[in-house]
C-alpha cells in the first residue's frame, strides 16, 4: 500500500469516527464500480449521504472541497445512481464533502473537520 492509500483511509477513518459521532450510520465505505468510487455512505433517519472526504495539509493553496469538480460530481452522481439501483431506499439521496485539514498527515492529533452537507445537487 503506497503512502497516499494510507493517507487516504486514515483520512476517511477521521471521517467515518466523525460522522458516527453525530449520528450517522457507516453503511458503506469505498463503494466502487465501473464509474468510479464513494469514500463513504452514510444514513440518518432522513437521508442516504454519499461522502466524498478531502485531506489536504492546508487550506492556504485552496479549500478542500473545491477539488470536488463538476467533473468528479457527475462521477459520483453516477455512481450513486448504480449504488441506489442495487441498493432500493426510502431515504432522500445526499451528497457531503468532509474536509479533513491535517497539517502533520497522518501523525497529526487533532485534525480540522468541516462537514458541507448538501454540497452539489
Amino acid at each position: 500500500m503506497g503512502r497516499n492509500n494510507i493517507t487516504g483511509a486514515w483520512g476517511e477513518s477521521v471521517a467515518a469516527q466523525f460522522l458516527v459521532k453525530k449520528r450517522y450510520k457507516l453503511v458503506a465505505a469505498n463503494y466502487s464500480c465501473r464509474f468510479g468510487e464513494i469514500d463513504l455512505i452514510v444514513a440518518n433517519k432522513e437521508f442516504l449521504v454519499f461522502v466524498e472526504v478531502k485531506l489536504r495539509k492546508s487550506a492556504k493553496f485552496a479549500r478542500a472541497a473545491e477539488y470536488v469538480d463538476v467533473f468528479k460530481q457527475n462521477r459520483l452522481r453516477t455512481t450513486a445512481e448504480l449504488y441506489l439501483s442495487e441498493n432500493p431506499t426510502e431515504l432522500q439521496p445526499r451528497f457531503d464533502v468532509i474536509e479533513i485539514y491535517a497539517p502533520d498527515g497522518i501523525a497529526t492529533k487533532k485534525p480540522e473537520i468541516y462537514h458541507l452537507e448538501d454540497a452539489f445537487a
